[in-house]
């Protein structure tokens, strides 16, 4: 399994679709960070937030400035840190706040919002996904604080736009298993917006993803995820990498930031971590499942990684899922 569909997998993201927006021309909102708004994300960890654009054109800029996107129908717009943004066919107008302007949903459909002077037409679908920001720390830091990344460009991601306009216009009757299909969509785009934003990254870029684009580091990165218990050595790990010892130690600490190494004691934790949450195996059997001698040498680790013993780790994700 590569590295980011073993990530996916292990940190377990739900995701949802939850608005269906018409906005005609002129028109300027603010979108407030989804945390803030209480409803289907109270108790939510972190919050990836995006937008799916169906019809039209816009711009956006974050609230706290920088630069300014336009976006277009087949761009999805990612806010992967759930940032307070401006979205409108004239940002220099007075933005209107978007939560005063939603419509509550029909039974098993969206809410919606249909705003503006009347002219030209623009629409989006609003998701989110809900992760642990603690599990996903790798894949969250990699990622600028908004993002625009086109899926209608003929590479062969238009059927999930597809999928996504037919569950819109479905919206006003739905059936059965709708809300399920409208989940397992949104966390479709995500990753197909993962992918494509690996392949576009620039030379020279540095992080976890240029690490799995790379063609070493990326090899090393697959065969730690594809066998994370095995006993890796830098020598082992390089012969698999096609490089050698030193050179794979340092293109890996400069793409990924941490030794070979140091990055599998991490990832060992993470997915014990998430078995923590999974399962009910008592903190010293994991402690020998994930490699260490004692429950104590564990539980220091854990604590010095997740910020949190096992045991209080395990007893806040129980407390989560019960208030969810």
């Amino acid at each position: 399994m590569d590295a980011l569909s073993d990530l996916l997998q292990v940190v377990k993201l739900n995701g949802a679709l939850f608005l269906d927006t018409r906005f005609t021309a002129p028109w300027c909102v603010e979108s407030r960070p989804a945390r803030d708004s209480g409803g289907i994300f109270a108790g939510l960890e972190h919050i990836v937030f995006f937008h799916a654009l169906t019809h039209g054109r816009c711009r956006v800029r974050l609230k706290r400035g920088g630069e300014t996107l336009q976006v277009q129908a087949g761009d999805l717009l990612l806010l992967p840190h759930d940032d307070a943004h401006i979205l409108g066919s004239d940002l220099q107008l007075a933005a209107v706040t978007s939560d005063t302007l939603v419509r509550p949903a029909p039974p098993g459909g969206l809410m919606s919002i249909d705003h503006g002077g009347g002219g030209e037409e623009t629409r989006f679908i609003c998701g989110f996904l809900a992760c642990n920001p603690q599990l996903c720390r790798p894949l969250l830091d990699a990622l600028p604080r908004m993002l625009r990344v086109p899926l209608d460009d003929g590479a062969g991601a238009r059927w999930l736009l597809d999928l996504l306009r037919h569950g819109a216009a479905s919206n006003s009757a739905p059936g059965p298993g709708s809300g399920t299909v409208m989940a397992k969509l949104a966390e479709l785009l995500f990753v197909e917006a993962m992918r494509r934003y690996i392949a576009s990254l620039p030379e020279g870029e540095t992080g976890w993803l240029a690490g799995l684009r790379d063609r070493h580091v990326g090899r090393a990165l697959t065969a730690l995820h594809e066998r994370p218990m095995r006993g890796w050595s830098v020598d082992e790990l390089a012969s698999v990498a096609g490089l050698s010892r030193s050179a794979l130690a340092q293109r890996f600490s400069e793409l990924i930031g941490v030794p070979p190494m140091q990055y599998l004691t991490r990832w060992r934790l993470r997915r014990a971590a998430a078995a923590l949450l999974d399962t009910r195996r008592p903190v010293a059997a994991l402690a020998e499942d994930y490699g260490y001698e004692s429950e104590a040498a564990f539980n220091r680790a854990f604590k010095r990684e997740l910020g949190m013993p096992p045991a209080a780790w395990r007893r806040k994700g129980a407390l989560s899922a019960t208030a969810g």
